[in-house]
């Protein structure tokens, strides 16, 4: 699944447009690398987003296409 598409299905960015903004800036990293909007996202990988002087750390669980909002906090723990 595109990072993009992840961070919006996963509700840690509201909208797929501002997922698609905060990595075209060079805020999405995942394994430490910075990454464009279509990168692939695995089960087992390590997302940071930065917002501002806050950093979120997050590892991914599970990958879904579709998931109801009380389900969306399965697809990744926080690290």
């Amino acid at each position: 699944m595109r990072i993009d598409k992840y961070l919006k299905v996963s509700r840690l960015i509201k909208r797929r447009t501002l997922a698609n903004e905060a990595c075209e800036q060079g805020r999405v990293m995942i394994n430490g690398k910075v990454v464009k909007p279509g990168a692939e996202v695995k089960i087992g990988d390590i997302i940071e987003i930065r917002f501002g002087n806050n950093t979120t750390r997050v590892e991914v669980t599970a990958i879904s296409e579709h998931v109801l909002k009380s389900e969306s906090k399965e697809m990744y723990t926080i690290k």
